[in-house]
């Protein structure tokens, strides 16, 4: 199954009029182009197209601090709503382990 992905169908920071699509409790604060696609490869989804400077035509309207360009075209096994839930979670995970990490470094070095 092909469809697009938008960062901001994944942003807790916008309600659903302007594009989320996953719900609140699993959505991310503003995801970055690199990080859903960074998701979307470790899941095992391929990524067919990408943009950096498109942007999702329901963001027209937002203040620029709110705006994510950019899209990934994406061919998965599951539909679109499951696969949306799993990237946002993986960048979820993604960021902790970062998070982890940087704590881990910094107590090392002291």
């Amino acid at each position: 199954m092909k469809f697009a992905v938008w960062p901001s169908e994944l942003d807790a920071r916008l309600s659903r009029k302007y594009g989320r699509t996953v719900p609140k409790n699993v959505a991310v604060d503003a995801p970055k182009l690199s990080e859903v696609e960074d998701a979307v490869l470790i899941l095992g989804m391929k990524v067919i197209e990408k943009d950096h400077s498109k942007l999702n035509p329901r963001l027209s309207g937002l203040d620029e601090e709110l705006r994510t360009y950019g899209f990934l075209r994406v061919e998965s096994p599951y539909g679109k709503g499951k696969s949306l839930k799993m990237i946002a979670e993986k960048i979820r995970e993604l960021r902790s382990r970062a998070k982890s990490k940087k704590g881990k470094a910094k107590r090392k070095r002291r």
